[in-house]
């Protein structure tokens, strides 16, 4: 397919310029609010990356198949406009807490700072993460998708149908479970079945597992004080989960390394190939971006905002361990924990004397925003994994992006809160009959609730970390024993008992860390939902009896379950666009 004649020449400034403005000026904001909307409503917000790169593909059509990169810059830059504009809520935080709020100026200024290193640690762990482990990244895997269907004529005939028919039943979906009780009270996400779809049972499973454990033992942490009558069991689990997910890590970084010695000291090439160059990146331009950035965080933090320097350093030396930890997180599950990297640094920082809340806060704000934006880094460069784009093209996108959101996050908390006074009402003070329905704000309740826990430290919270830090060694350490072993390689070989057996290990009896913490991050309901789909999905492709791939002609990662999943998560966020817009509009129209 030929360009359409009225569209600017591929590569040229023409065609960037059209790119980064539609990703910026228009579906980014339009992804922020929504961002923003279910920040402060529900405490959590739908990643912007299928919406805008279902949208970004309308405009990148007539460019025929070359278009899904185009499209993919689109979303990059969207997607991160939309992370950084909910982050708002940290304003919602210094309200609750009485805390003088800064100049906006200075706020975007310190923001801006975190984002654009987050960009840059996200970007120097994408070999690791994309490249070295092939993690899924669901949302990933659903852009690539959705681009390659909707900028090709030839996929777009074999795939509309079951992409066209998720994104249906996801728009229906997300708009019902605001309006049918019944739904609500069940905790329905189309976009959480939708994620589970793509990621199938061998992840799903694991989510259920982790799910049933730490809802069990909700009884017994309350025996032990760890938790009080009443709390949910992720208020501990949570601490648990992320340590099993650090324990894991430390396995799998210690192999990539040992790996990397070996083949140093043999003299042994990576690879035969040279890299290909949609993959180079400056690797001492990044380092300087990395090191520029980090200054850039520690001098605004301090001069500008009056932060202890110690505390700053050390937040942005634990960016490097949580944006790879988040990372392995949304790799597999789809679930960025940035509110769990936040917690879990106040804590570090009360243990070694931290009791200024505000501190605490500013210092939290960049492990909060650093994650998010390096975590969608990486998923959008698993997008571009699978489509060949053009990685640093792909940075300039968000780095832009990045500097609308910064603005966008003050302006939009803001907005919101001048639009709906129920947000400046502190929520952790309340009673639960006096808790605002409409509002729970649960990300920003969490964060006020640790930093008020600053003048009442907790040793058992460090011990939790402790404790899942361990699971993750050992579970991990395990897998990797048992699948180096030629009879058990030769067993999960070995026709369907064998499969079978191979099924049970990987995802009953010594599941995947990264899997089985996400049941301990969000509430039961969640991880049914998303076990739920992925079951569904594994059901229907082993009824197929052959790779759905070969079937329709698709590539190997764009199955039919995949593709509808897809759907189920764009549907998903077109209904809380919807949702949010309307809300916005009819509290501004209000006298």
């Amino acid at each position: 397919m030929k360009r359409r004649a009225w569209l600017p020449a591929q590569d040229s400034w023409k065609y960037h310029l059209l790119l980064a403005a539609t990703g910026i000026f228009l579906l980014g904001p339009l992804a922020g609010v929504t961002a923003a909307y279910m920040n402060f409503s529900l405490g959590f917000f739908v990643g912007g990356q299928v919406l805008a790169g279902l949208l970004g593909s309308t405009v990148t059509a007539g460019y025929g198949a070359d278009g899904k990169h185009g499209a993919n810059y689109i979303q990059t830059a969207a997607a991160s406009v939309a992370s950084m504009s909910g982050m708002g809520v940290l304003i919602q935080a210094m309200v609750w807490m009485g805390l003088p709020q800064p100049p906006a100026w200075q706020l975007v200024a310190y923001m801006l700072c975190i984002g654009m290193f987050g960009a840059g640690v996200g970007m120097l762990y994408t070999p690791v993460l994309v490249d070295r482990l092939q993690l899924t990244f669901p949302s990933g895997l659903a852009v690539a998708n959705i681009l390659r269907a909707l900028t090709d004529p030839a996929l777009l005939r074999q795939s509309v149908g079951k992409l066209g028919g998720g994104l249906a039943a996801g728009l229906a979906l997300g708009l019902a479970a605001v309006r049918v009780p019944v739904l609500g009270a069940i905790e329905l996400s189309a976009s959480t079945f939708g994620a589970g779809m793509v990621v199938g049972a061998r992840i799903g499973v694991p989510v259920v597992t982790g799910g049933l454990i730490s809802w069990s033992l909700q009884p017994f942490f309350v025996s032990i004080g760890w938790l009080a009558p009443g709390d949910p069991f992720r208020k501990i689990m949570f601490l648990i989960a992320l340590g099993t997910i650090m324990g894991a890590a430390v396995i799998d970084l210690g192999m990539i390394f040992w790996r990397a010695g070996q083949g140093i000291r043999n003299r042994v090439r990576a690879s035969a190939a040279p890299q290909q160059d949609w993959k180079r990146v400056h690797s001492a331009r990044l380092l300087l971006w990395i090191g520029f950035w980090g200054a850039g965080i520690v001098f605004t933090g301090h001069t500008v905002l009056g932060q202890p320097v110690g505390y700053l350093l050390l937040a942005v030396a634990l960016v490097f361990v949580f944006a790879l930890v988040n990372g392995i997180s949304v790799g597999v599950s789809d679930s960025n924990p940035i509110s769990s990297a936040f917690v879990v640094a106040v804590v570090l920082m009360a243990a070694i004397g931290l009791k200024d809340p505000g501190v605490g806060l500013m210092a939290g704000t960049v492990l909060l925003v650093s994650t998010s934006v390096a975590c969608d880094m990486q998923q959008d460069r698993s997008t571009g994994w699978r489509l060949g784009s053009n990685r640093v093209f792909q940075f300039r996108y968000q780095v832009v992006g990045i500097l609308m959101g910064a603005v966008l996050a003050v302006a939009f908390a803001k907005l919101f809160m001048a639009a709906y006074p129920v947000l400046l009402q502190d929520q952790t003070v309340m009673k639960a009959d006096q808790q605002p329905v409409e509002w729970s704000a649960a990300m920003t309740y969490k964060f006020v609730g640790v930093l008020r826990s600053l003048t009442d430290d907790k040793p058992f919270q460090r011990t939790a970390i402790g404790i899942g830090i361990a699971i993750g060694l050992v579970l991990e350490g395990l897998r990797k024993f048992i699948r180096t072993r030629v009879a058990y390689r030769r067993l999960a070989a070995g026709g369907r008992g064998g499969q079978a057996i191979d099924f049970a290990v990987d995802a009953v009896l010594l599941p995947s860390p990264y899997a089985l913490s996400f049941g301990g991050f969000v509430n039961l309901p969640t991880s049914l939902w998303f076990g739920a789909g992925s079951v569904v999905s594994s059901l229907l492709e082993a009824r197929r009896g052959k790779p759905p791939e070969r079937e329709l002609g698709l590539p190997t990662d764009m199955s039919g379950t995949s593709l509808f999943g897809g759907g189920l998560i764009a549907g998903d966020a077109l209904a809380a666009l919807g949702l949010g817009t309307v809300g916005l509009l009819a509290a501004l129209a209000r006298p």
